[in-house]
C-alpha cells in the first residue's frame, strides 16, 4: 500500500489533501542581505489514492538538465498523475544554483552529507529537513544529475548491483544505458536506501549545459516509469522504449597518458572495438601527437569535452567486461 494514500499527506507543516494542487515553499536560511531563499516544491495529488512519486533535480547547483528535465514535467503537466502523488523538487541546491556552482556556498557538497543533522553545515541542515519532512512520503524517487565539470555523461540509470527491483523499474524508464553503481555514504541515494525507498538516479550531459537529447531521455523515461505504475495521466501517451537499454555491469576509465590539447573523435554512446582510435592529445608547438586507442571493446558512456587535459585526467570512460571493479571516477551521484 503507497503511504498515507488515503488521508492528507503533511509536508512542511502543510496539509495537502487528495485530488488537491499545492506549492509549498521549503525555506530554512537567507542570504546575507536577510532575502529568504525558498525552494519551492510542486505537488499534485489525485482523487485517486496511489503511490507517491518524489521527482528531484539540482542538488548539484550547476547541473542544469535536470532542472530543465523536471520543468518540463510541470509545464506539460505530465506531473499531474492519474492517481496517487507527484512531488517535484526542480532545484533542491537554490544556493549553488544561485551561484551556478556545484556546491553550498561553504564549498559543501549536498549529495556528501545525507541525511544531514539539525544543527550541522548550511547544507547539512538542508539534507535533514528534507529527509526528516519530504523524503518519508515517497514511494519511488526518480533523482536527476549530470557529469560533472567537463565530462559529458551518456543519458544513463545508475543502480544498486543485485538490486533486482531497482533493475526491473530501470528497464522501464529505459535510459540507452542502466550501469551498476554502488551507492556512496551519505549520498541522497544512500540514503535512500536506507529507508526502502526505490530510487533511480538518472546521469546525462554535462554540467553548466542544457542538452535537448539529453532532456528527452529524461522526460520520456519519466514517462514510461508513470505509465507502469498506472499514474500517467489519460492526455499523454508514454513513448515506446528503447529496443532495450544496454545494462553495464563493470566499466573503467580511460586515462591521459601525456598533458596536453584534446582533439576528441568519437561520440559518446558509440559501441567501439579493442584498439579503435579514440582520440589524439597534442603539444600546442606541434612537436607531440599521442593517439588514444580503446583497450578493450565496449561503449564510451562518458567523454571529457575540455580541450585542454594533464596527465592523469580522466577522458573515457569505457564499459567492460573484465575490469575487477567499476570505477567511480568522477563525483556524479
Amino acid at each position: 500500500m503507497a503511504k498515507k494514500e488515503e488521508r492528507d499527506i503533511v509536508i512542511l507543516n502543510e496539509h495537502v489533501a487528495l485530488g488537491e494542487s499545492k506549492v509549498i515553499d521549503f525555506s530554512i536560511a537567507k542570504l546575507y542581505t536577510s532575502t529568504k531563499v525558498e525552494i519551492p516544491i510542486i505537488i499534485e495529488r489525485s482523487k485517486n489514492p496511489g503511490p507517491t512519486v518524489l521527482i528531484t533535480a539540482a542538488l548539484h547547483g550547476d547541473e542544469i538538465n535536470g532542472v530543465e528535465i523536471v520543468r518540463q514535467l510541470i509545464a506539460k503537466k505530465i506531473n499531474k498523475p492519474k492517481r496517487g502523488t507527484i512531488i517535484c523538487i526542480p532545484i533542491l541546491n537554490v544556493f549553488g544554483f544561485l551561484n551556478g556552482e556545484r556546491s553550498f556556498p561553504d564549498g559543501r557538497d549536498l549529495n556528501r552529507v545525507f541525511p544531514g543533522t539539525k544543527t550541522g553545515s548550511l547544507a547539512s541542515r538542508v539534507a535533514f529537513h528534507f529527509s526528516k519532512k519530504v523524503l518519508p512520503h515517497a514511494d519511488y524517487c526518480l533523482d536527476f544529475h549530470t557529469g560533472g565539470a567537463s565530462r559529458f555523461n551518456a543519458a544513463q540509470i545508475r543502480v544498486r548491483p543485485g538490486d533486482e527491483k531497482l533493475l526491473e523499474l530501470a528497464k522501464v524508464f529505459n535510459a540507452p544505458f542502466t550501469l551498476f553503481s554502488s551507492t556512496i555514504e551519505k549520498s541522497y541515494r544512500n540514503t535512500c536506501a536506507k529507508m526502502n525507498i526505490p530510487i533511480l538516479l538518472f546521469e546525462g550531459g554535462k554540467s553548466r549545459e542544457s542538452n535537448k537529447y539529453i532532456v528527452k531521455e529524461g522526460v520520456d523515461g519519466v514517462m514510461r516509469f508513470l505509465k507502469h505504475l498506472d499514474m500517467l495521466g489519460v492526455r499523454h501517451s508514454a513513448p515506446e522504449p528503447h529496443s532495450k537499454t544496454v545494462i553495464i555491469q563493470k566499466s573503467k576509465w580511460i586515462r591521459a597518458f601525456r598533458s596536453g590539447l584534446l582533439h576528441v573523435k568519437v561520440e559518446c554512446n558509440k559501441h567501439v572495438e579493442k584498439g579503435e582510435f579514440l582520440a589524439t592529445i597534442t603539444d600546442p608547438y606541434g612537436k607531440m601527437r599521442f593517439k588514444v586507442t580503446a583497450p578493450n571493446e565496449g561503449y564510451i558512456i562518458n567523454i571529457n569535452q575540455s580541450p585542454i587535459v594533464n596527465q592523469g585526467d580522466a577522458i573515457f570512460h569505457i564499459s567492460t567486461l573484465n575490469s575487477a571493479k567499476t570505477e567511480d571516477g568522477e563525483r556524479e551521484d
